[in-house]
């Protein structure tokens, strides 16, 4: 089997998507089967996939077409193009602002979420516009949608009517060669170094996007935590720049304790498990997430963790986190209050943690996603087996 695969909406690698698509990529090249890829990539993203095998064909895309609306009418009046002249026998594209309306051979998209439908101004009007109206029409012509959750499944069947039978539920995986608990000395003395944390520290990993993200909350809740404890703990927030961020950086400067607020910037993968590891906490309040990676990295390094419920988390971390409500700053303050001053309570959920990380395998992923292209290419010729049929009956009478 040939199978396309779209890469273009990985943002150059910073997304929670990139890491889906590196991830699951990693995970099909491990698998000895005969199907053969064609990644279509941004040209500036081709050093990212250089390490593939040569079971990865690329296909380069011109710059130009990395802005939104010009990737979008690519995927919509190119890529069909290629799919046939390729001769692909599917073609899976891991995001849904990207699916298409027509296409040569049978379509597999991902959906990771429908965040547009439960976080209001999550991003800027027409890609709300987009997420709600534009999406629902195209995803209603993919013949299978894989989702990470069975939150997102249920949205999917809600919001855009779909039959659970065309749904794949298929729950992103864990590198656990990559996310393991490293020596905390060791791990403490790199955060130090790199990042210049000197103390304990509360760490949260998402991009600054404002409102989504809910970093300003969770200042105005470190701020009571400061102010009840006088602990000297800081808390660091690793992730680029998004949508919103300024009024992250600017509710920063107006806290009293904006000196022991540390914005880490984008963290390279290769230093994400030991700052995990170097954590004496992870904190993920987001208001609503399609899986939510993050707290269960965070907890197979060891690391103890407190999660907003919203969206799939509750799905994802079950009872291996201390839960808050994120839209409750108090909530979030005494769930501050409890990780620092009890270490029983830290221990409790770092042991709960590493059992629940236990069940997340992406090679588990990437044999269900491989198992889905089957039965996706088989419907197609199916259905067009069973066309062919009617016609001939219709136009060739038997005797």
């Amino acid at each position: 089997m040939k199978i396309g695969f779209s890469t273009s909406v990985i943002q150059r690698g910073k997304t929670g998507v990139a890491q889906y698509v590196f991830a699951l990529l990693k995970a099909l090249e491990s698998i000895a089967t005969t199907e053969q890829f064609v990644l279509f990539v941004l040209e500036q993203d081709k050093p990212l996939f250089d390490k593939l095998s040569n079971r990865f064909e690329l296909n380069i895309l011109d710059e130009k077409y990395r802005p939104p609306v010009k990737n979008i009418l690519w995927h919509q009046l190119h890529l069909p193009h290629l799919a046939r002249q390729l001769e692909l026998d599917l073609l899976h594209v891991p995001s849904y602002r990207r699916m298409l309306w027509r296409s040569p051979c049978p379509r597999i998209a991902t959906i990771h979420d429908l965040a547009p439908f439960h976080v209001s101004k999550k991003y800027d009007l027409a890609r709300m516009l987009y997420g709600r109206f534009v999406v629902k029409q195209l995803a209603r012509v993919q013949e299978r949608i894989i989702t990470v959750s069975e939150n997102t499944a249920r949205d999917i069947e809600r919001f855009f009517r779909i039959p659970r039978h065309r749904l794949k539920v298929i729950h992103n995986g864990l590198d656990h060669q990559r996310f393991y608990p490293q020596d905390a000395t060791l791990a403490r003395g790199v955060a130090l170094d790199k990042f210049k944390l000197e103390r304990p520290f509360f760490l949260y990993v998402a991009r600054l996007e404002h409102p989504g993200k809910n970093h300003v909350r969770l200042i105005d809740a470190f701020d009571q935590f400061k102010s009840q404890t006088k602990s000297d703990w800081l808390l660091a927030l690793g992730g680029s720049d998004w949508h919103g961020a300024e009024a992250i950086h600017q509710r920063i400067a107006h806290s009293p304790f904006k000196e022991e607020i540390r914005t880490l910037g984008f963290v390279a993968d290769d230093e994400l498990p030991t700052l995990y590891s170097a954590a004496s906490a992870f904190v993920y309040p987001s208001l609503f997430e399609g899986f939510g990676l993050p707290p269960i990295e965070a907890m197979a390094c060891g690391c103890p963790v407190i999660c907003s419920a919203r969206g799939s988390l509750a799905e994802v971390v079950q009872q291996a986190a201390l839960i808050v409500e994120p839209e409750d700053t108090s909530s979030m303050a005494d769930a501050l209050v409890k990780f620092y001053s009890n270490s029983k309570l830290r221990d409790d959920f770092r042991l709960k943690g590493l059992l629940r990380a236990a069940d997340f395998s992406w090679k588990r992923a990437a044999l269900e996603t491989l198992a889905l292209y089957s039965v996706a290419a088989a419907g197609r010729r199916n259905f067009a087996r069973s066309t062919t049929m009617q016609s001939f009956s219709v136009s060739t009478p038997l005797d």
